[in-house]
């Protein structure tokens, strides 16, 4: 598959559900202590003047998060109408459409930036081309955060709120992805992996890396 197939399945896929996928996920950090304990300790570790990019930021909502934290923050996103939504609710915020895989960014001008769940549809041969855009748009000693699920058995989602789409979420395990930042060229800063709640209807482990580009 090309670059330009999964990016169109991808953004094909959440401009059909995304106002569905917005109020189903309305309150998604409420009930997720970890999660927000997390980007707490992210934010405090950004320690630049620059911008924090929120890459994959779907409707915003921890673009939200990251600025009620303090941090200058913006998000990036392929679907216009996940962007809509963003916008909608966060007139206050940038939003800008991009493909992760090529950010119309400067190199270096990132003071932090994260992937929170937005890696997990592309292809694992182009994770370590994913990695070295990451890299290359962040400030020497900025801190980068990527967010998956955690496994080996991907889930297929066909027609999902009954719209005629489908797409495959990819997991992946947190030491593989590790070592791919590795050699990117980060330092590993903090590992951490939560088992399952099915109290949220999670049926895999859910893995949070922090690693940092060396200053």
């Amino acid at each position: 598959m090309t670059d330009s197939d999964f990016l169109a399945t991808t953004r094909t896929f959440y401009d059909a559900i995304a106002e569905d996928y917005a109020v189903l996920f309305q309150d998604e950090l409420v009930n997720r202590p970890l999660e927000r304990a997390i980007l707490t300790l992210f934010a405090e570790l950004v320690d630049g003047d620059g911008p924090v990019a929120d890459l994959g930021c779907g409707p915003g909502r921890t673009t939200a998060r990251l600025a009620a934290l303090g941090l200058p923050v913006f998000g990036v996103d392929l679907s216009e109408s996940m962007l809509a939504i963003a916008r909608r609710e966060n007139p206050e915020l940038r939003f800008e459409q991009g493909s992760m895989l090529e950010l119309d960014l400067p190199d270096s001008t990132l003071a932090g930036a994260l992937s929170f769940y937005s890696s997990i549809h592309t292809p694992v041969e182009r994770l370590p081309a994913l990695f070295a855009e990451f890299h290359r748009v962040l400030a020497p000693g900025a801190p980068l955060l990527v967010a998956f699920q955690a496994g080996d058995e991907h889930r297929h989602h066909d027609r999902p709120f009954g719209h005629p789409v489908a797409l495959t979420f990819q997991r992946r395990r947190p030491e593989h992805i590790a070592e791919l930042l590795t050699a990117a060229g980060f330092a590993l800063v903090s590992r951490t992996v939560r088992e399952p709640d099915p109290a949220l209807d999670e049926t895999s482990q859910q893995a949070f890396l922090i690693a940092r580009k060396p200053g």
